[in-house]
């Protein structure tokens, strides 16, 4: 392990160096590229060091208590080795958990999409707060935020609304929010102050290229519309609202919130991609649950992850057993405990699973 930590300081610091290089910062690209490994190894880099420092105060310690008779400097040496080992097998399981290996699509920007279960008040109120919630969590962090998909029903109702985050490594925070959350309170219009149970599905979507799901021109029909108020000179003319249709999946994504046609088309092929894709992901996950990489989740759309239970002010996440209170700030977008309680606990089913396979292995 000693050796292995020793590799990545000095990793690290021949990229530092890299990244300073007068060649380096004269290639614009070549630099971005080299300051993002710098940004992702920053964790590893200081953890590595940090051991190794306390790995040298324990040797030191070892060398006096073998050595040295004065009894002055020997209680000095058990102090430090006792502090230096303590501290060793703290950050021992920091290191092993900062060493997992991580999931391809973390650094991507997401694509977030919310359902109500059926076209109910109580659903639909509940649809309208978590998308302020996911919103303000984002703004909260100074990340941008753009609605790209909307759909209504023909009386108006929600049908669900599409938002793409820009913010690096969001999907690997947001990854966990996915399928059914369930919300329990008393509404406005119940008389017999019964508490009513109402649905909304979440999906987490990363962002993907073209090389990382091909899509057949000849698969996809498009089609134009013009987007259209409610009359007047105002209304629009243009054929500017893009709807793809893709034959071999049956999707079918609508946009028109550009005035550019040619605007409106990239981003469908942008989401068609994404949903695509993240067909492709759960079926990849859902045949290979023994060994996918995140471990919370049964991979269910079906699946109910949270409850909200107002009267009793209490967020339940079913995965992990774990409950918080105040409702209220944590749809004001206070998410920050809960994802990271999510994520370590993901973290720490991934390590046991991957030290059994290796006993196992072993033995």
């Amino acid at each position: 392990m000693i050796e292995k930590l020793k590799s990545i300081v000095q990793e690290y610091l021949r990229l530092s160096e890299l990244a300073i290089d007068p060649e380096t910062l004269g290639n614009q690209q070549e630099s971005i590229k080299i300051n993002k490994q710098i940004s992702d190894m920053q964790e590893k880099y200081e953890l590595a060091k940090e051991y190794l420092n306390y790995h040298g105060q324990l040797e030191e310690a070892k060398e006096i208590l073998n050595a040295e008779s004065d009894e002055d400097m020997l209680e000095i040496a058990k102090e430090q080795k006792k502090e230096s080992e303590a501290k060793l097998e703290e950050l021992e399981q920091q290191i092993k958990i900062a060493l997992l290996p991580s999931d391809p699509n973390d650094d991507k920007n997401i694509f977030l999409e919310i359902r109500p279960a059926a076209w109910w008040d109580e659903s639909a109120l509940f649809w309208a707060e978590l998308l302020r919630m996911y919103l303000a969590f984002a703004q909260k962090k100074w990340r941008r935020t753009e609605i790209v998909e909307e759909q209504l029903t023909d009386i108006g109702w929600v049908k669900f609304v599409m938002v793409k985050i820009f913010w690096d490594k969001v999907y690997s925070l947001m990854k966990f929010e996915s399928w059914v959350h369930r919300v329990q309170r008393i509404p406005d219009t119940e008389s017999q102050w019964r508490v009513h149970t109402s649905t909304v599905t979440v999906a987490i979507m990363p962002e993907v290229d073209e090389v990382s799901i091909h899509i057949d021109p000849k698969d996809v029909v498009m089609d134009t519309y013009a987007w259209s108020s409610c009359g007047g000179q105002n209304a629009n003319k243009n054929q500017t609202w893009v709807r793809l249709n893709h034959k071999p999946s049956w999707l079918i994504v609508d946009i028109w919130d550009s005035k550019s046609q040619l605007k409106n088309k990239e981003k469908a092929r942008e989401v068609l991609r994404s949903r695509l894709y993240q067909i492709e992901l759960d079926k990849q996950q859902k045949e290979q649950k023994d060994i996918r990489w995140n471990q919370i989740g049964s991979w269910d759309r079906s699946e109910k992850i949270r409850t909200y239970n107002f009267p009793q002010d209490r967020i339940t996440d079913h995965r992990i057993k774990q409950s918080w209170s105040n409702i209220p700030s944590v749809l004001a977008g206070n998410l920050d405990e809960i994802l990271n309680t999510i994520i370590i606990e993901n973290q720490n089913i991934l390590l046991t699973k991957i030290e059994w396979q290796n006993s196992t292995v072993n033995n």
